[in-house]
């Protein structure tokens, strides 16, 4: 399975969908994982998992922002957070 840490503005519409999914009324304290990473920075993030991919997507403030004002109703995420698919790939 392959495992990918990436930031906000990496987060493609698809993510988020399975981020709200996970986490429907938003992620708590204990949802975050914290580890450090290969330069020793401390990292926070959440995951989420898709069949063949483990996300973590590190936590900040604009995540918070867009996971909490996500309607129900907006079936059209690409309004919410542009596409950035090519600036995806992991970290």
């Amino acid at each position: 399975m392959r495992k990918a840490i990436i930031d906000y503005k990496k987060v493609t519409p698809e993510i988020l969908q399975l981020l709200q999914e996970r986490y429907p009324g938003g992620y708590r304290d204990r949802d975050i994982v914290i580890f450090d990473d290969h330069r020793n920075n401390t990292i926070e993030a959440v995951e989420v998992k898709t069949p063949d991919t483990i996300y973590l997507v590190k936590v900040s403030s604009k995540l918070h922002y867009t996971m909490t004002n996500i309607s129900d109703e907006s079936d059209d995420l690409e309004e919410i957070i542009p596409d950035m698919s090519e600036d995806f790939s992991e970290e």
